[in-house]
């Protein structure tokens, strides 16, 4: 292929991506009140603020409380099956479940997809811990937790006290998570 019909190409898929990330964005921005809409906060202004009571359907369509898991050092781990950093870090997550999860550990995965979407992923990676589901409110849920700009995996790990001590946009090492895990329970 020429240069400039890569060139040419790469154009063409940019302004592709941009446009349709716009109209995403355009499409949940639609029908939502400003009075409805949570307020923007950033990754790094939600540390050190509580945790937020949410609710998300688990993979049976059970309505599931962050506060049901309180007193444990809670990591929040949004995801996609279509994301490859997210399929690395998870196997590492099941991992830290197994090992610390008898001393206060509790993962929450929150996968951007339905359940059935979901349930053949969760049986492959042999997940041991919560996967809670949905669309738009595991959109607003990642937003609330200081997740401004969208970014997949998105990691949240809250302290004892529901403090939220530490969140990381994108792939997360088993070693950075195992040692702000431990520094927690």
């Amino acid at each position: 292929m020429k240069q400039w019909q890569i060139i040419s190409a790469m154009v063409v898929i940019a302004l592709v991506a941009g446009s349709g990330g716009y109209l995403l964005q355009r499409q949940a921005d639609t029908g939502d009140s400003v009075a409805s809409k949570p307020p923007v906060i950033t990754s790094e202004e939600v540390k050190g603020l509580p945790l937020p009571d949410l609710s998300l359907a688990d993979m049976e369509g059970a309505q599931r409380q962050f506060s049901e898991w309180k007193g444990k050092v809670i990591a929040i781990n949004f995801w996609a099956t279509w994301c490859p950093p997210c399929r690395d870090e998870i196997p590492h997550f099941v991992e830290l479940q197994t090992e610390y999860g008898s001393k206060g550990l509790q993962f929450i995965g929150i996968a951007l997809h339905t359940a059935e979407e979901i349930t053949d992923f969760v049986n492959e990676f042999n997940v041991n811990y919560p996967s809670l589901v949905g669309r738009d409110d595991v959109v607003k849920a990642a937003r609330q937790l200081g997740n401004d700009i969208g970014a997949l995996p998105y990691t949240v790990i809250v302290d004892r006290d529901g403090i939220i001590q530490f969140v990381r946009r994108g792939p997360l090492s088993m070693e950075e998570a195992e040692r702000v895990i431990t520094s927690l329970l």
